[in-house]
């Protein structure tokens, strides 16, 4: 980085491609770093010089940035292409082409993007969204692309049990994708312009809840991606200051406790950006334990990532594996049944490498297993939202 920005090093040289296109971005550098430095930033400043000087005739590289810019730009070509997703899932054909290995045929790549389009199914049954009004705090729930496009029930839980809580759920209209996959891949004037539209639909005072390592950490870094405008640098930096995990805002302004028995062992790994970018990996797995009691199991290397980071794990595909590799040698350690996890790509992630290894493991997000264990208490069915 600093070879090209000193102009030591031409942006096109292969070994500042090589080096900076293998960085999972996981930011775990930063909070060993005896200077501050905060490596996210640069990163994506670098994948920026390489979005631009990158040969635009390499097929992966026009297909990702089709993607960026005509599919995840549009949110209505988003809704659609997030309702096909589903429609293929849900009617078992991901499931069946990977059962008969018709899709190792094509490539490994194209066998584990089923597998991560498999593993977003939820593992527990749905339950009807719970409507009754709250009288405390308000908050703003930030919904995120892929979290409601696959993991919409993933949300639906994180409003009931925040109403539980006595807090006042509303979920803005207007939002967009947060821009994480853009800014990774380089496309800052992309993930820009997604922030501007999240600046506009969150206008207001209240906290802005996530349930996504990924979107959190990134919303937090509004702040830092206009500092060079001076229309929006205050308002950016207003809003990152704003933006709370669901877990954060829980241990804030209170949780109602419930251990539940539980026949099922379960394990907590920690999104990367969870725990650096957001600071709150602790207060996730604090929240878990509630209502997890004794069945929980704790992870050897939680806190190292699991290899997908974003697109790397279809991007680099060999150095997430053997990342991946490792993760699941240390969940196969615990003997969970059901691992949790507060990221989207880190669930699917997970998931499709313990399916295509045929380990019995369910993925899921904390938030479920907390919603779960307030439906057994009866929480829903309550017309009090505190104690």
């Amino acid at each position: 980085m600093r070879a090209v920005a000193e102009g030591r090093l031409e942006s096109t040289a292969t070994a500042f491609a090589t080096h900076i296109d293998r960085c999972l971005g996981c930011r775990a550098c930063e909070q060993v770093c005896p200077a501050g430095v905060e490596y996210g930033q640069l990163l994506e400043a670098s994948r920026a010089v390489l979005f631009e000087s990158q040969p635009k005739s390499d097929f992966a590289n026009r297909l990702l940035r089709f993607v960026l810019r005509k599919i995840w730009l549009s949110p209505r070509r988003l809704r659609f292409f997030f309702a096909a997703s589903r429609w293929f899932r849900d009617l078992g054909l991901a499931r069946l082409l990977l059962k008969l290995r018709l899709a190792r045929l094509i490539s490994p790549r194209a066998e584990f993007g089923l597998a991560l389009l498999e593993s977003s199914r939820p593992v527990f049954n749905p339950k009807p969204t719970q409507k009754s009004d709250a009288s405390g705090e308000n908050v703003l729930l930030f919904a995120g692309c892929v979290g409601e496009g696959l993991f919409a029930r993933v949300n639906r839980a994180t409003e009931r049990v925040l109403r539980a809580n006595d807090l006042n759920v509303s979920v803005p209209a207007d939002q967009v994708c947060c821009g994480a996959l853009h800014a990774h891949a380089g496309d800052l004037e992309g993930a820009r312009q997604l922030a501007r539209r999240n600046i506009e639909a969150f206008d207001s005072n209240a906290p802005i809840i996530t349930n996504a390592g990924g979107c959190g950490a990134m919303l937090t870094t509004y702040g830092h991606l206009f500092a060079g405008d001076e229309k929006l640098a205050a308002r950016a930096a207003r809003f990152s200051a704003r933006v709370r995990d669901v877990s954060q805002q829980l241990a804030t302004s209170g949780m109602r406790n419930t251990p539940t028995p539980t026949q099922n062992s379960v394990t907590y790994d920690t999104s990367c950006h969870l725990l650096y970018g957001q600071h709150s990996g602790e207060t996730s797995e604090c929240m878990l334990r509630t209502v997890i009691g004794d069945k929980f199991v704790a992870l050897n290397g939680s806190e190292r990532c699991c290899g997908a980071a974003g697109i790397y794990n279809l991007m680099q595909p060999e150095m997430s594996q053997r990342v991946l590799k490792e993760k699941l040698d240390h969940v196969r350690e615990t003997h969970a049944t059901i691992l949790a996890t507060g990221n989207p790509g880190c669930q699917m992630h997970i998931g499709a490498g313990a399916c295509l290894s045929g380990m019995k493991l369910r993925v899921c997000h904390p938030i479920e297993l907390v919603d779960q264990a307030y439906e057994q208490a009866g929480y829903y069915d309550d017309p009090r939202h505190g104690e």
